[in-house]
């Protein structure tokens, strides 16, 4: 659904930029001239290029919107992940409330959980 959203964006897009450049500007543009009569007329094709110009902004700014709802809902985190979380040993005690490292016993020396001591 998201990549036929996403091709149906880009065509709009695509006849949006050649609608806006087909427009009259003050140095002339891409202006197609018409028959002088009828539904082609400078005004008639001027009115049909400004009406198509909005609905085509209209319709991308919508499928804008959407693609981005679907994104997020596709991406959205179904669970959170506790894998990661170190699990603490219940004999170890609660570090200090002041933020100084708590005294260690025996088990935490370096010697007795295998950490190699930095050489001075």
């Amino acid at each position: 659904m998201f990549t036929f959203l996403l091709v149906v964006q880009a065509i709009v897009a695509a006849l949006l930029v050649t609608v806006i450049l087909m427009q009259k500007s003050e140095g002339g543009g891409l202006g197609v001239g018409g028959s002088p009569a009828g539904f082609m007329s400078a005004r008639g094709a001027a009115d049909f290029l400004t009406r198509s110009t909005t609905i085509l902004a209209s319709i991308f700014v919508l499928l804008s919107i959407v693609m981005a709802v679907i994104a997020s809902v596709r991406h959205a985190p179904s669970d959170i992940d506790t894998s990661l979380v170190k699990q603490v040993p219940a004999t170890q005690g609660a570090p200090a409330a002041n933020g100084a490292a708590p005294l260690g016993n025996a088990a935490d020396s370096p010697a007795s959980n295998g950490a190699v001591p930095l050489a001075n």
